[in-house]
C-alpha cells in the first residue's frame, strides 16, 4: 500500500477523523488524543508534510492533502472492516476487536485484505451463516 510506518498511518487516520468535525487540526489536539508529547507529534507531522500527505504550518493547524486523504481513507476502511469482522463475525468484544483491527490494518497484504473484506460483506448479508458459525464457536469453547 505505502511505505509509511504504522505510527504515521495512525496519525493520518486520526487527522482525517478529526477533520470530519473541524476545518483544521492543531498539533496540541493530536498530542492530547494520543497522550504523547507535543514534540513527538511535531516530528511525525513534519514527516507527513515532507511526504506531501498533510500541510503543516505550525500554529495555523494541519490540513490533509488529496494523497493523504486517500491513504487515510484506505487505513480507515481496513480498520472498519477488521473491527466489524472481529466483532460481528467472530463475536469478539468491541475493545478486543478495535485493538486487533488497529494492529492488523498496518501489515495486511492488499490481496488478503480484499478477500477478507469480501468475506465480511458475505457474512453481513448472510446472518444465517454467521449464526451457525457462532454456534460452532460456542461448542469449541
Amino acid at each position: 500500500m505505502n511505505n509509511l510506518s504504522a505510527s504515521l498511518e495512525d496519525y493520518l487516520e486520526l487527522i482525517c477523523n478529526l477533520l470530519e468535525t473541524s476545518q483544521s487540526v492543531k498539533a496540541v489536539e493530536i498530542a492530547k488524543k494520543l497522550n504523547i508529547s507535543r514534540a513527538s507529534v511535531s516530528e511525525a507531522l513534519m514527516k507527513l508534510a515532507q511526504k506531501n500527505l498533510i500541510i503543516y504550518e505550525g500554529h495555523k493547524g494541519i490540513t490533509i492533502t488529496e494523497a493523504g486523504l486517500k491513504l487515510a481513507q484506505e487505513v480507515i476502511d481496513k480498520h472498519n472492516v477488521f473491527t466489524a469482522f472481529f466483532e460481528e463475525t467472530l463475536g469478539l468484544n468491541k475493545e478486543t476487536a478495535e485493538e486487533n483491527a488497529c494492529k492488523i490494518e498496518h501489515v495486511i497484504d492488499d490481496e488478503v485484505f480484499k478477500r477478507i473484506k469480501l468475506f465480511q460483506k458475505y457474512c453481513s448479508e448472510n446472518k444465517e451463516f454467521i449464526n451457525k458459525f457462532k454456534k460452532g464457536l460456542k461448542k469449541e469453547a
